[in-house]
């Protein structure tokens, strides 16, 4: 896994491409193995332009021993790894999609705690999990307004100190009483949290880099972090179809179909979605899932109106 809160984009082409060969394929069947492999019959495209017939087929090549998804994580932790630790290097040369980011974001956030805490979360205390949290962005920005404690989750290691140099008491504008709080140098595929901490586990452009046995487990284990009638959002780069595979950083952009799916084998139940509003056109849709491990009543569920990706190149 790897964090950063970035991997905004991929190439136009590819976007352009697998809308043409895959809207017939655009259907998928999950069937769950002994090693939680999920059998996707939905083709996608590399960031080379090679088709394949389907996620299955892509992730056999890509993880399909223990060497292969060694390497897959190492490649992917090494991409970042030669990334500065600052916004513009995190987002990829796209700072300024920070503060519309921010702003759709916490928007969501409150709709979701008005709906689903108990007296929105007023006078309680509590916590949050950010999950590929890079350099602090999304925390220092958003979640430490909201949260009394705050953990921060992120595999490479210059972007996790930047992160605790970000967010010191003295850079902060908030009480004493909201901190970041535990500094977890730790890739999202081991982490294991402990049980019943958070509200909200907040999971932002990471999880495009884990293998879709590794996104089951570690949602399964991460439910058991959650406090009763705690939730996840996920928020994440959308393709219209299938997926695209980018071979420079290791990470996939799946379609909401795909991830759907993958929701399912996870035992999570889509709460309520939301897109992303203003960003740059050339970039991938964005959406915004609040996922609860209950099947609950959706209050004013949105249903977004596609659009096509036309995504460039993240240098």
């Amino acid at each position: 896994m790897l964090g950063a809160n970035s991997n905004l984009c991929l190439n136009s082409y590819l976007a352009a491409t697998a809308t043409e060969t895959h809207q017939a394929r655009d259907k998928c069947r999950v069937r769950t193995r002994a090693t939680i492999r999920i059998e996707m019959e939905i083709g996608g495209l590399d960031s080379n332009g090679r088709e394949f017939k389907s996620a299955d087929e892509m992730w056999r090549e890509e993880v399909g021993d223990s060497q292969k998804k060694l390497d897959w994580y190492r490649n992917g932790v090494g991409y970042w790894q030669g990334v500065d630790a600052s916004v513009d290097g995190v987002l990829g040369g796209y700072a300024h999609v920070n503060e519309p980011d921010i702003k759709a974001s916490e928007a969501f956030l409150n709709t979701l705690l008005t709906e689903l805490v108990p007296n929105g979360g007023r006078n309680q205390h509590l916590v949050a999990l950010d999950c590929g949290s890079g350099i602090g962005r999304v925390t220092k920005n958003l979640l430490i307004r909201y949260f009394n404690e705050v953990d921060l989750l992120e595999p490479v290691s210059h972007f996790l100190e930047a992160a605790r140099e970000n967010l010191a008491p003295e850079n902060l504008s908030v009480s004493e009483e909201h901190k970041a709080f535990n500094f977890y140098c730790t890739p999202l595929q081991e982490f294991t949290p402990d049980a019943q901490r958070y509200d909200v586990i907040w999971v932002q452009w990471c999880i495009g880099h884990l293998a879709d046995d590794d996104f089951v487990s570690f949602f399964k284990r991460a439910k058991a972090g959650l406090k009763p009638g705690g939730f996840f959002v996920l928020k994440e780069n959308l393709a219209k179809s299938g997926f695209v595979l980018d071979n420079e950083d290791k990470s996939i952009t799946r379609s909401d179909v795909y991830f759907k799916e993958l929701f399912t084998q996870c035992g999570l139940n889509i709460y309520k979605l939301k897109d992303q509003k203003g960003f740059p056109d050339e970039l991938f849709a964005v959406r915004m899932y609040a996922l609860t491990t209950e099947t609950l009543k959706k209050v004013g569920g949105s249903r977004p109106k596609r659009k096509a990706n036309r995504p460039a190149i993240i240098k």
